[in-house]
């Protein structure tokens, strides 16, 4: 018994020594250029899979998550602060999007109801190494809430053509709110 307990000190110890090594010897290119290999993908997709599923449930999902005063205060956040990355119907990221790795998701091509607890969880708080930051910091939950009900109940249903008429719609009545709020 007393040799099998040595011999795994001894492993553990050189794998220690090995990891050590590579951590050092700058071998690993932390370079946004530099893609992942496929097992460090697995297990960065697995480790963000779990762990955003373990805390998301204490997010309970607001009854008027659908209400539309909710989604368009959503979207005036949305088309303002994530649009950039993560483009929008019709709408390009923006060129800083382009260097991010990952490579910030299209949400209005995959998003989905049923994920309002999940796209909460990271607006609030972010995700690590990934460029999506944490907005918990300088939103109220129930900013946050409006963007994850923009973001899940409208667009992904939104045609080019929609998104552009409610930039012009909200965004000019934004405009005329700050205006207003200026003469004060």
């Amino acid at each position: 018994m007393r040799k099998i307990i040595i011999t795994l000190l001894i492993t553990f110890a050189i794998l220690m020594s090995g990891f050590y090594i590579f951590i050092v010897s700058g071998a690993y290119n932390i370079s946004q250029l530099s893609h992942h290999n496929a097992l460090t993908k697995l297990i960065i997709g697995i480790t963000a899979h779990n762990s955003i599923d373990k805390r998301m449930k204490e997010n309970v999902v607001p009854g008027n998550i659908t209400d539309t005063a909710m989604i368009v205060l959503g979207f005036k956040h949305y088309n303002e602060m994530c649009s950039g990355c993560h483009g929008a119907p019709g709408e390009k990221p923006d060129e800083l999007a382009e260097g991010l790795y990952p490579e910030p998701p299209e949400l209005y091509k995959n998003t989905k109801e049923g994920e309002a607890q999940e796209f909460f969880w990271i607006i609030k708080n972010g995700i690590k190494m990934t460029s999506m930051p944490a907005y918990g910091p300088t939103h109220s939950d129930e900013k946050i809430w409006a963007i994850t009900a923009f973001v899940t109940q409208q667009l992904p249903k939104m045609t080019p053509e929609q998104y552009r008429a409610w930039q012009e719609k909200y965004t000019e009545q934004n405009e005329a709110d700050e205006m207003g709020d200026e003469t004060k």
